[in-house]
């Protein structure tokens, strides 16, 4: 009886499965094969890519007969500033939250937590005014500096941190190491698990960020790319092959980042949850 109800519970999970599977890569297959397309051809026909009716012209236009380059230029660049900075200022932060004994301490980072309670929406126009008065509007500062500071990468590192065994910190102490030998020769080594999977997090986080960009960013030089994007679809109206080739460019770094840290992603989240 019990190995029957097991073969009917594998019945109906495989089909679900299989239901869930296909509902997730269609979109991406429909992005793909409209992307290859020719001007004006059914968006919905998915057979280009099974007869090798490929239109690689689209992503020739897109990269030399628009401003694509210059805005995904503008990405890369925003986005290694903001995963170098946020890694570097919240690794610092939670080393001292987790290590470092001064006082006010715990009310100091549950005073830090609680802004991940504040919608980003409510932040943006006083920011904003900030960085008009500083004349930082529609530049690469106004893009950096606020996403240079991170409460929940702070959370997640200090969680890591308090894994680590005090006994190497006593350690390098006894050698003579400093607070500042110790978080660099010590605690980070040991923590690129988690190092690595906040920047993958950091990385995508930025690399698709569309709302504050399309605030700050007031000409076309400094444009993100999912700004460009959305004003490609503006000025030209909605020609789907080159809005999907457009979309395919700036899918490629992000698989590329979480496949090739894939193993430190897993394993940081679950080691950062270790201990609290």
């Amino acid at each position: 009886m019990e190995r029957k109800q097991n073969l009917f519970a594998r019945a109906m999970t495989y089909p679900l499965l299989i239901v869930i599977g296909v509902s997730m890569v269609f979109p991406l297959v429909w992005m793909l094969s409209t992307s290859f397309q020719k001007p004006g051809a059914d968006v919905m026909d998915l057979r280009s890519l099974l007869h090798g009716a490929l239109e690689w012209r689209n992503y020739q236009r897109i990269w030399s007969g628009t401003n694509f380059a210059r805005a995904v230029y503008n990405s890369a660049l925003v986005t290694v500033c903001v995963t170098v900075a946020q890694l570097f200022t919240s690794s610092l932060a939670a080393y001292a939250f987790a290590r470092l004994r001064f006082r006010g301490r715990n009310a100091i980072f549950m005073g830090y937590l609680s802004t991940m309670m504040v919608p980003d929406v409510v932040t943006m126009i006083p920011v904003f005014i900030l960085l008009r008065a500083m004349g930082w509007i529609d530049t690469y500062w106004a893009l950096i500096l606020p996403a240079a500071f991170s409460a929940y990468g702070t959370f997640m590192l200090r969680q890591f941190f308090l894994s680590i065994p005090r006994e190497l910190e006593e350690a390098a102490v006894i050698d003579g190491c400093t607070s500042w030998g110790i978080y660099w020769n010590v605690v980070l080594p040991l923590a690129k698990p988690a190092i690595a999977a906040l920047g993958i997090l950091v990385f995508m986080g930025s690399w698709r960020s569309f709302m504050w960009p399309l605030i700050v960013c007031q000409s076309q030089n400094m444009v993100t790319a999912p700004v460009a994007l959305s004003q490609f679809q503006e000025l030209h109206g909605v020609q789907w092959t080159l809005l999907m080739a457009g979309s395919v460019i700036m899918l490629i770094p992000m698989l590329a980042v979480f496949v090739l840290g894939q193993r430190f992603f897993v394993s940081g989240i679950q080691l950062g949850a270790v201990k609290g």
